[in-house]
C-alpha cells in the first residue's frame, strides 16, 4: 500500500523578491496578501486551508503551532509529510527570517514528525554560503523559479537573471546534494513552440530531479494584462498550451524528470470569473495534457486496426473522457471502433489495449 503525502505549505509571498516580473501578481498566485505569511494543508491533490487568518503574519511559533495540530489529523505511520516553502524568492527574504523558519521545520524533522524540507527561490539568489545553511537546517528540495532558458524572452519578461544564473544555480544545488526542480512557463511574451522545446532541452541538460510546467497566464494587475490589452501579447489557446505540455510533458519523463504539477493550481481569484483575464487557464489543465497523451498513444499503436479494448482503472476514466470526450473522441473521428472496460486490477498511470494479435501496457 502506497503512502499518502502530505504538504504543508507556506506562502511567503513578494519577500525578498527586488523584481516585478510580467506575469507576476503574487497577491493573486498565492491568494495572499503581499507581506504576509499564511499556512496551507494538502493532502495528495486536495488543498484543504487551515484555519489560520489568511493575513496573519506567520512567526515561528505560529508556525509551530499549527504543524502540531496538522499533525495531530494524520497516520504518519502511513504517510511522508512535508514542509514547504513557496509563494515568492525564500533566499531572498531576510536570512534571520529564514533561519527562523527553517529551524521550526528542522525541529519537527529531527523529532521526526516530517520526513522532508523544500522551497523554491530564484537562480540568482543561490550561492554556496546559502546552500551551506540550508544544508544545515535540512532542507531536501530546491526548486527554481526558471520560467524560460532563452535570453530574449527572460529579458522581455522582467526576470532579472540570465541563463548562466539558470546554469550555475542548478550545478550548485546538485553539487551541495538537494533534489533540484525547475519550475518552467511556457507562452511567455516571445514564445513559440520552438522555443519552449529548446528551454525543456536546456533545463534537461542541467539535469533537475523535477519538474513543473505552468503555461503563462495572463493575471490581472501585471504588466503582461497592459501588453495583452494593447495587442503587444498573444497568450496560447488551450489546446496550443495542451499540446506544447504535452510534448515538455514526454521529453522530461522520457529523460526521467519527475513532473510533479502540470498547470496554476486553480484558487478563490486564480479563475476565469475573477483574476485570469487571458490565457489557457483550466481547474484541470494536467488531465487535459495526460489525455491528450493518453489518445496519441493509443492511435500510435492501433495504427491501421479499427477494433480495441481498453483497460484502465475506474479512478483514471475521467483522463480518457476529459473535457466532455474532447480527445477520447479522436479516436471516432479516426474512425476506430473502442471498447473501454473499467478494472480496479490495472496500476493508475495506466492502460492495457488489447488489440487483435496482441496486448500492449500504454504508460503516460
Amino acid at each position: 500500500m502506497s503512502k499518502s503525502y502530505y504538504i504543508i505549505p507556506i506562502f511567503v509571498p513578494h519577500e525578498g523578491c527586488p523584481h516585478d516580473c510580467v506575469f507576476c501578481n503574487q497577491d493573486k498566485i498565492t491568494g495572499v496578501k503581499k507581506d504576509s505569511l499564511r499556512i496551507v494543508k494538502d493532502t495528495g491533490k486536495r488543498d484543504i486551508s487551515s484555519s489560520n487568518d489568511e493575513n496573519e503574519e506567520v512567526t515561528a511559533e505560529s508556525v509551530r503551532k499549527t504543524v502540531y495540530e496538522y499533525l495531530e489529523t494524520i497516520d504518519h505511520s502511513n504517510a511522508v509529510v512535508e514542509i514547504s516553502f513557496f509563494g515568492g524568492t525564500f533566499t531572498g527574504i531576510k536570512e534571520e527570517k529564514q533561519k527562523e523558519l527553517l529551524q521550526v521545520a528542522r525541529e519537527f524533522k529531527d523529532k521526526g514528525f516530517i520526513d522532508k524540507i523544500r522551497l523554491s527561490t530564484r537562480p540568482d539568489y543561490i550561492n554556496q554560503y546559502i546552500l551551506s545553511y540550508l544544508k544545515e537546517y535540512r532542507v531536501d528540495i530546491i526548486e527554481l523559479g526558471v520560467q524560460s532558458l532563452n535570453e530574449e524572452i527572460l529579458l522581455k519578461a522582467g526576470r532579472g537573471h540570465d541563463v548562466e544564473d539558470v546554469s550555475k544555480a542548478s550545478k550548485l544545488i546538485k553539487e551541495y546534494g538537494f533534489i533540484l526542480g525547475h519550475q518552467i512557463m511556457p507562452g511567455l511574451p516571445g514564445d513559440d513552440f520552438k522555443t519552449d522545446i529548446e528551454t525543456t532541452k536546456a533545463s534537461i541538460e542541467m539535469k533537475p530531479d523535477i519538474c513543473r510546467i505552468y503555461p503563462a497566464l495572463t493575471i490581472r494587475g501585471t504588466a503582461m494584462e497592459i501588453m495583452y490589452k494593447r495587442g503587444d501579447y498573444v497568450p496560447y489557446t488551450l489546446e496550443e498550451a495542451v499540446e506544447i505540455s504535452k510534448e515538455m510533458y514526454k521529453m522530461y519523463r522520457h529523460n526521467s524528470v519527475n513532473v510533479i504539477r502540470i498547470g496554476l493550481q486553480p484558487t478563490e481569484t486564480i479563475n476565469e470569473k475573477n483574476d485570469v483575464v487571458a490565457g489557457p487557464f483550466h481547474p484541470a489543465f494536467r488531465e487535459l495534457v495526460e489525455s491528450s497523451l493518453m489518445i496519441e498513444l493509443i492511435l500510435e499503436n492501433m495504427k491501421e486496426q479499427e477494433k480495441a479494448e481498453i483497460h484502465i482503472n475506474p479512478k483514471e476514466i475521467s483522463k480518457l473522457y476529459a473535457n466532455k470526450k474532447m480527445y477520447f473522441n479522436r479516436l471516432k473521428d479516426n474512425k476506430k471502433n473502442i471498447k473501454v472496460e473499467q478494472n480496479n486490477g490495472i496500476e493508475r498511470g495506466k492502460i492495457i489495449l488489447y488489440l487483435e494479435n496482441k496486448k500492449v501496457d500504454i504508460i503516460y
